[in-house]
Parts: C-alpha cells; sequence; structure tokens
C-alpha cells in the first residue's frame, strides 16, 4: 500500500466502503486458514495485513468558524483509540465526500494532540502529510503512532471556507501500524456553513 492513494483509487474505496463494512467479518473468517499469528492483541495475515481488532471510534467535527469565505477557520476531527483496538493508530486519511464547495487545505500548518478541541493535551508529532487538493484528501501519519486508549485530535486550517453555504461530510478512515496496513471507514465528520451574506 502507498503512503497515499491517488484519486482514482480513493474513489475506488469510498464507493466501495459499505461493501467492505459487511464483508469484514466474512473475510476475516475465511481467512482463519491463512492467519500467521492471531492473539487477543492484534490480527494479522498471513501476507503481512494488519488490521484493528477493534477500530477507533469516529468522535465527531467542529469548526471554529462557520461563514462563507471567511479566513483563518479551523476544523477539529477527534477519534478514540480503544484500549483493546489490537493495533496503534499509524495514519488517518480524511476525504471530503459532499458539498459543493471545496476548503483550500494548508497542509503544513495540520497539527494533532492528545484529547478534545475543549480539553487538549500534550501535541503528537505527525511524520508526514499528504494532500490531494483535487478531492480534497489529506493521509495523516504519526510518529510514533497512537497507542490504543488514547483520544486524539487532527486540526485542520483551510485557507479560506467555501463559498458555497451547506453541510460538509469528510470520510474518516482509520490505518493500523504495520507494513500492509487496512484502512477501516470509521464515520463521517459534518461541516456546516452558513453563508455570510445572509443577515
Amino acid at each position: 500500500m502507498t503512503e497515499f492513494e491517488t484519486k482514482t483509487e480513493f474513489g475506488v474505496r469510498l464507493s466501495m466502503k459499505t461493501f467492505f463494512q459487511y464483508t469484514l467479518g466474512a473475510f476475516l473468517s475465511a481467512s482463519a486458514l491463512l492467519i500467521n499469528s492471531l492473539s487477543t492483541d492484534a490480527i494479522e495475515l498471513a501476507d503481512g495485513v494488519t488490521y484493528f481488532l477493534h477500530p477507533p471510534r469516529f468522535l465527531g467535527a467542529t469548526s471554529s468558524q462557520d461563514g462563507t469565505y471567511i479566513w483563518g477557520a479551523t476544523y477539529y476531527f477527534t477519534l478514540a483509540v480503544p484500549e483493546n483496538a489490537g493495533e496503534p493508530l499509524q495514519k488517518v486519511a480524511i476525504v471530503q465526500e459532499g458539498g459543493l464547495g471545496r476548503p483550500l487545505f494548508d497542509s503544513s500548518s495540520t497539527e494533532a494532540f492528545e484529547g478534545t478541541r475543549n480539553r487538549r493535551g500534550k501535541p503528537l508529532a505527525i511524520q508526514n502529510i499528504n494532500l490531494e487538493p483535487e478531492i480534497p484528501a489529506l493521509m495523516i501519519e504519526f510518529d510514533p503512532p497512537i497507542s490504543p486508549g488514547k483520544t486524539v485530535t487532527i486540526r485542520l486550517y483551510p485557507v479560506r471556507n467555501p463559498g458555497v453555504a451547506g453541510t460538509y461530510f469528510y470520510g474518516i478512515t482509520a490505518f493500523p501500524a504495520g507494513k500492509k496496513p487496512y484502512g477501516q471507514y470509521i464515520g463521517v465528520g459534518q461541516i456546516q456553513i452558513y453563508d455570510s451574506n445572509q443577515d
């Protein structure tokens, strides 16, 4: 798996996310004979693909500014890695799935920290950020990975909010540590943008 999928590959993943959600259990059962090592701590198939035993939970998304065209807004995406995740959290993909406009994210200003927007903990080290502005989509890679039992918030900086009011949907996919991590779709964040010109 590459560090960041191409636009076409991302599109295939998104269109098949529901299929994966319903068939993952069956796939793992059918692959039981191929499992090289399976314990209560992790799932790793014989080909080296790693899975979360229990994937992270997406807790929600918020914005500091909700008007169209506003500069300096901040988007927060929060997720919790459960104690029984089985693997630490290595990467998070945030992909816009709905909304007529396109925010212009400044990937160099992306930050992450333990805790939530209102209860901020220590900063978390980000090893790499890949941005696909045409979608838009971001892949954030942590170093070291986020240990089970932690809550993490990713803070994104759009250059400015979109110019079209509406609800903007962002699909969240979490990837465990490992050379061949299997990304699991964990939820959708909603950012509501209002028309700044309305009284």
